[in-house]
This record gives structure tokens, sequence and C-alpha cells, in this order.
């Protein structure tokens, strides 16, 4: 019987570019596993698996072609050494360079020039590349997805098997020098390899994000426990703290897990979370989160998510996700790159066949023409176009408190039209602030904020918490008989025997035609004041949507909310259109609409939002909202009451899917205009090797330089 699916990720080494994860992807997708993501970057592959007893044999499936499984501690381990492909360049460099001045500013005479001398210099180098090229272009051929190591390995070889034959055929001849290439086999090896450890330490540089995410996880944390009926605090890896136990975390501490205090005071630095600078001040029975920092004060707290369960392991798998997801921009790329290699290798054999037997230049030149095509095509850096800016970019993102699920999501995001946008909780706090107070009678305004403080205080209605909040620091009056009715409002006697109420219009019907307040006082039965509030605004909405404006998209308040109170924040928020009083089905109606006209953002955070999140081009949703409502969002802004990261993730959006385009034109540019130019004989294959070794490192830097570019 089948068990119930996992998601399983599997640490690979011996990846070196985007056509081998295409590979190894290709592999496991020919095992029936489903949503397969295979990441060279990374090193990692992730897969659904439904029956965990298979997992033996898709491990050993992937390194019987040739890469290898490794657990966490052996990828730390491997990380802190110089990579193989360093070490094989700095074993070839010193064989390369006598062979290549050698033959470029010597003569024939001199001893570096003599056949057997080059035989014996670049043979080390030759075995080098061999166990490099060879076992990556033999690894690609297994799992169906040709590489440029292919290429690399028999243009290298070619020219190491001419080299040979000539000493064989022309030994002993003046024309024996002609014939030896054993300089050309050895340079294109070793700039190859150059180009290899370049773009291995550039792309590590596109996983940054990620590795400031996890180093923010402590490794400690501070264990209080009894032992022999004494309180001893022991330390313990982060690994072994298990939920329900008790932590000390002191001042400069970092929170180890998430959990509850338990006792003691302290400011917290969450700004990893919100990106907000002043620390929150947390007290007995509120929560804490892995990972953010206690500023000052020491507490004890409870454990209740540990290991993978935190807000901050999620965030990090969450990352992880969206980096392997691709855009629709990468198909292109993925088709081009599969079949790229085998074209390559036509064109080749087709350059040798015109140029020998048809324009009749010599067979060495045809030869070299032949063997440069091979070496200066590059579909690497096609593979390389859109991984690394996709990871560039959401790492920014992360930095910032955006958490985007996936490149598709940048793509299309970036291509966003229309912004709409929910109204309580998105767009306002949810905290109501007093606009105004009307007296009808003979009454101070002073008299009225006293009755408000004192009797809504004791309702735990979010319009009484806010009004109550708003007030405070204004006197205290004592009453008795204070009642809450629902949905009506509280009502309260004081020491003289005057009764008062204040509610909802439902209390002051009677009394008046007036049904626009938010509240209404009475006393004794007549109206005394009414109360107008307003929604308060988030941080940065108004300058939020001004930008969204300048940026060529348009606004919609969409909301369940009376006309009169969207209508009045839509105009003081300069928003272009407004949908009020709207059910879920007809808010599911008008984003079906306007999806049909262009690419659609939608902004909410209530349960009620999520049927449109998910319905729109992209979902963005807050970290305070409901669970339902940021599954159902492809974008969550970590920064609850601060609107800026809205357009700071519309701008991430489109400098990345500007970078990718940049970055794909560069590749196809590149390989265009090289081919021909190769196939004429206008290019040695030496200097065809080191052009195509600094290719992909020019798309890998570009993609780098996304993470610091002045976005605008």
């Amino acid at each position: 019987m089948a068990q119930n699916p996992k998601h399983i990720t599997l640490l690979v080494e011996g990846m070196d570019c985007a056509n081998c994860a295409l590979g190894i992807t290709k592999d496991l997708q020919k095992k029936g596993l489903a949503d397969v993501h295979v990441n060279f970057a990374t090193g990692e592959a992730s897969f659904i698996l439904d029956d965990k007893s298979r997992l033996q044999s898709i491990i050993e499936g992937i390194n019987n072609i040739g890469y290898t499984v490794v657990d966490s501690k052996t990828r730390e381990e491997n990380e802190a050494k110089m990579s193989p492909v360093e070490k094989r360049f700095y074993f070839t460099l010193p064989f390369t360079i006598p062979l290549f001045f050698g033959h470029m500013f010597l003569g024939h005479d001199f001893i570096l020039n003599q056949p057997l001398a080059q035989l014996l210099i670049c043979l080390p180098v030759f075995i080098m590349g061999f166990i490099q090229f060879g076992s990556s272009a033999w690894k690609s051929l297994k799992s169906g997805v040709p590489n440029m190591d292919v290429l690399i390995f028999i243009g290298s070889t070619s020219a190491f098997v001419y080299s040979l034959a000539g000493m064989y055929l022309y030994r002993g001849s003046p024309e024996l020098h002609n014939y030896l290439f054993f300089e050309t086999t050895a340079t294109i090896i070793t700039l190859v390899l150059l180009g290899n450890v370049f773009e291995h330490r550039s792309v590590r540089q596109t996983t940054t994000a990620l590795k400031e995410l996890s180093t923010i996880r402590v490794q400690k944390a501070n264990l209080v426990s009894l032992q022999m009926g004494k309180e001893v605090i022991t330390e313990v890896d982060y690994k072994n703290i298990h939920a329900g136990a008790i932590l000390q975390v002191n001042t400069g501490d970092k929170i180890p897990v998430d959990g509850e205090i338990i006792s003691g005071d302290a400011g917290i630095d969450e700004s990893m979370l919100t990106g907000e600078s002043v620390p929150a001040e947390k007290s007995t029975g509120e929560k804490v989160i892995g990972g953010t920092i206690l500023v000052h004060g020491n507490i004890r707290m409870r454990a209740e998510s540990v290991g993978d369960e935190t807000v901050l392991a999620k965030i990090i798998e969450l990352v992880k996700q969206a980096q392997l997801s691709k855009p629709n921009i990468q198909k292109l790329g993925d088709k081009i790159s599969a079949i790229f290699v085998p074209v390559v290798l036509g064109i080749s054999i087709l350059t040798f066949i015109i140029s020998y037997f048809i324009i009749h230049v010599s067979f060495q030149d045809a030869m070299m023409r032949s063997i440069a095509v091979m070496v200066i095509s590059c579909p690497c850096a096609m593979g390389l176009a859109t991984p690394t800016a996709v990871m560039v970019g959401i790492g920014r993102a992360a930095k910032k408190g955006i958490l985007i699920k996936g490149g598709s999501t940048l793509e299309e995001f970036a291509k966003v039209k229309t912004v709409v946008f929910d109204k309580t909780g998105t767009l306002t706090t949810g905290d109501f602030k007093i606009r105004n107070i009307e007296l009808l009678n003979t009454i101070s305004k002073q008299e009225v904020e006293e009755l408000l403080f004192s009797i809504e205080q004791h309702s735990s209605h979010p319009i009484a918490k806010s009004v109550v909040s708003e007030l405070k620091g204004t006197s205290y009056k004592a009453f008795k008989d204070i009642k809450e009715e629902k949905g009506s409002g509280m009502s309260a006697k004081d020491d003289a025997g005057n009764s008062y109420s204040i509610g909802s219009y439902r209390i002051a019907a009677q009394h008046t035609k007036d049904d626009v307040h938010s509240m209404y006082v009475l006393k004794n039965n007549t109206l005394i004041a009414t109360v107008d509030l307003e929604d308060e605004l988030k941080k940065n909405a108004a300058e939020s949507i001004a930008l969204l404006h300048a940026a060529g998209i348009r606004t919609i308040l969409l909301s369940g909310d009376k006309k009169e109170k969207c209508e009045a924040l839509a105009v003081k928020l300069n928003i272009d259109e407004v949908y009020s009083e709207q059910l879920p089905e007809q808010k599911l109606e008008l984003l079906e609409k306007l999806n049909r006209e262009h690419s659609t953002a939608m902004v909410g955070d209530g349960v009620n939002d999520a049927p449109a999140l998910a319905k729109a081009s992209v979902g963005i949703s807050l970290s305070n909202a409901t669970q339902v409502a940021i599954q159902s969002a492809q974008i969550v802004l970590l920064k609850n009451n601060d609107l800026s990261q809205l357009y700071e993730a519309q701008l991430i959006s489109r400098h990345t899917l500007l970078t990718i385009k940049q970055n794909l034109f560069w590749a196809f540019f590149y390989n265009i205009v090289a081919i021909p130019v190769a196939a004429t004989g206008l290019l040695l294959p030496t200097f065809g090797a080191l052009i195509m070794a600094f290719s992909d490192v020019i798309v890998i830097g570009n993609s780098i330089r996304l993470k610091t570019k002045k976005l605008s």
C-alpha cells in the first residue's frame, strides 16, 4: 500500500552546470517522480515521493549516472575544502604555461618545443582534462542531455590525438611542428577549468541569501532542567531542543526556537522578519520567534515550534523552493540548451567538410576550425541566464522581508498592470482613530472622552480597544452596572444614578435620523454626542500607491465595506477605482474580468480574500494575515504595517526580469557571433577557450550585480 506522499530533498555533489541539473531531472522524471526540481547552484534535488521504500533505489540511480548523494555533514565538510575543479586547475596551470609560451615565443629548436617534451608536459594536463571533462561528458550522455563538456572533451582529445598521429607519421620531417597541437590541448583544458573556477565561485555568490538566512539560526541554547531537585542550566545543541523544553535567554542572545515567554520582560529585535528597527517589547504570555535577538532584559520561554517547524525554517524552505521554480522565460533557454550540443557537433563536422573538401584549406587548418567551433560554443550561459538571476532576485527580496514563491511569480509580477487592494487590514491597520466628536448637549469634549475611555475599556471589541488606546492618559471615572450588548454597545451608571450608553446607530435610532456616525453617546436616554472614527492608514500607503501610478500601474480598491468609507479612503490615497460592498463571489468575478484584460495583482489579508488572491495573476498577502490568505498568495510581505514593501517587490521583480533578458541576449548573441567566426578560421581554439570561459562569468556577474544594483 502506498504511503502518504512526502516532499524529499537530496544533496547532490558533482553538478557543474544547468545541463547537469537537467539530466538528473529527466532521470528522476523517468522514474515516475512528481514535482521534480534540481538546482545545480544549491546542489539540491527535490521531488514528491509516495513510497519511502523507493528512496534508496532513487539515490543509487543518481549515483549510477555519475553524481553523488551526500548528507549535510559531508556537504559542510566539502564546502570548507578547495573544490575539485580548483585543485585540477592549479595542477594543470604549471604545465600549460611553458607549453603555451614555448609555442608562441620560442623557436622549434628549443627543448620545450621538442615533440617528446611537449607530449610529456601535455600528458598530465590531458589526463586531468580526461578525468574532468570526460567524466562529466559521460554523465551527461548517460542522462540523455549532452552538456558543454562533451564539446570540450572531443575538441581537446582531437587536438591531442592529431598531435600523436603527427609525431608518428612525420617523425624526423621538417614539417613535424606543423602537426603538433599539444599546447592547444593543454590551453583549452586549463582555460576551461579557469572558467569553471570563476563560475563555481560566482554561482556560490548567488546563493548567499540562503546562507545568510541560515546563519540567523542559533547553534546552542540554554536548557533549564531539574536535577536532584535543583534547577540546572545546561548548553544544548539547537537540534536537541524539543517542544515543551524550558529555555533561558539573556540580553544579546538569539531566541533559539519559536515559543512563549513564561517569565520575564524583554525588548526583542524582530527586524529580520518585520524590517522594524524598533525592538518589540514582550512580556509573559507573548510569543517569540526563533532567530530574533533579545536586545534587553532576560526571559524564560517554553519551546513550541522546533526544527523544521519554526517560522525561520519555513522561510528558508520557502526561499529554497522559490529559487527552484522556473519562470516561463526560462523554457526557451532550456529547450535550446538541450539540443545545442548535438547541433554544435553537426556544425563542427560540417565546418571540417566544407573547409577541407570544398574550400581546400589544409587538413590541420580544417581540423583547427572544427575544434574551435566546439570549444567556442557555450550552452552553459543559456542555462545559467535565468536561474542565477532568479536566485539573486528572490534572495534580495527575502533579505528585505519579502517572500516570493517562485521565479514564475517574479516574472508575472513584473508584468502586472493593475493592483487591487482590500481595505481593512491591507490599506488600513484595522485600528481606529477618533476623527471628530460632535457635542449635542451641555457637555464638554473632555467629559465625552472620559466616558469613552472609562466605559469602553470594559469591552473586547476591536473598535473599543482602539478608542481606549488612543485616549490613554485620559482621567478614569468609576462606573457600575457596566454591561455589553453584542451588536449594540456598552451601558453603565455613575454614582449619581445617571445612565449612559455608547454604541452603534441602533441605540440612537429613535433619537436621530443621522446614521452616518461611527458611535453615539446617550445620557439618561438623551443623545449628547456623536463620534466619527476612521481607520488608521498603514505606513507609506499613499507613497506606495503614488509610486505604482508613476510606474504606469492602475490601482483599485475592492472591499466589502460601506461605499462612503471606501470612497473617502480612495480619495485620500488617490486610488483610481472603487468597488465597495462586494461579496467574495463578486470579488472573484471582478478579478476574472481584470485578468482577461491584463496581468493583475491582488493584495489582501482575510479569509474572504483567499479566493481572490488565488484567482489573481499574483496574490499578495501580509504576514499577519490569516493562514489561508498566506497559503493562497504568491508573495508575502513581512512588514505588516508598512506598504513600502509592495513597490519594492515590484521593483525587484522588474529588475530581475530585465536581468534575465540581458543574460539571455548575451548568451544568444555570443553564440550567434562566435560560431561563424570560429568556423571561418578567424579564431584559434586557444582563444576560443578563453572567450568561452568568460561568457558564463559575464552572465553570472550580471546576475550578481542585481544584489547591490540601485533599483528605480
